[in-house]
């Protein structure tokens, strides 16, 4: 029977990022269920808080009983307390270019103001002039232009409000830190990161240090890796989805 494996995007993203990725897995041995997240694709009408609970609740309730899930950017981060909630569910947990947010509180109040104001800025400013913005942080320096262009046609898939109040619910600033707990999960963790994404290695390396059953894989590009490496990416997908 195929394996379970549930793939959650990141902020501004949609189910569709993980196409090219799914692509390249084998239909016989796996079945990947792309999820679009509260406030985002076809999630945007999203009924309720926009919260990390409520995203844990849609995993846990549109999933199998036993999965595997990863999580990319903004869904690695809620990967997180999806496997944390339910540990009895995911048989293995892949975090793509993520981390378990921010644990210095004054850093996290700081980066919670940011939020918000992108968050104003998305029902203010226009909906492509926000996106350009967006692909200008120095986290994607270096991808290349076809990747930025991939990345600005994903985020017009959604709509600008939904993501508003998915950036004031989800963004880094509002989740509490996971550094101490990542020694809670039971089941085995694989985190990949792209050779150009120095800041998340150095994360990566600190998240496998305090888990139980972890491995740090780097792959080539940058932190877009759905976007840029689906190939590499699916490669360490089934790589560790199929170790013991």
């Amino acid at each position: 029977m195929p394996q379970t494996l549930v793939l959650l995007h990141g902020f501004g993203g949609t189910h569709r990022a993980w196409e090219r990725v799914v692509e390249q897995l084998d239909s016989q041995r796996y079945r990947p269920q792309a999820l679009d997240l509260p406030g985002h694709g076809e999630a945007a009408s999203y009924r309720g808080p926009i919260t990390i609970e409520a995203c844990v609740g849609t995993v846990l309730a549109t999933s199998a009983e036993r999965f595997a899930l990863c999580g990319y950017s903004m869904g690695g981060r809620i990967a997180l307390h999806v496997a944390l909630a339910a540990p009895e569910r995911v048989t293995r947990l892949i975090l793509v270019s993520s981390s378990p947010g921010i644990e210095d509180p004054a850093e996290r109040a700081r980066r919670t103001v940011a939020d918000q104001q992108l968050a104003e800025e998305l029902e203010r400013a226009p909906f492509e002039r926000f996106g350009e913005r967006w692909c200008t942080q120095p986290l994607f320096a270096g991808d290349p232009p076809e990747v930025s262009a991939l990345a600005l046609e994903e985020q017009q898939r959604n709509r600008p409000q939904a993501l508003a109040a998915a950036m004031r619910g989800l963004g880094t600033g509002e989740m509490a830190s996971l550094w101490d707990r990542m020694g809670e999960l039971t089941m085995p963790v694989s985190i990949v990161v792209g050779e150009r994404d120095k800041k998340f290695i150095a994360l990566g390396r600190r998240m496998r240090d305090r888990c139980l059953h972890a491995e740090l894989r780097i792959v080539p590009g940058g932190h877009r890796l759905p976007l840029e490496s689906p190939r590499a990416l699916a490669r360490e997908l089934d790589r560790s989805l199929s170790s013991r």
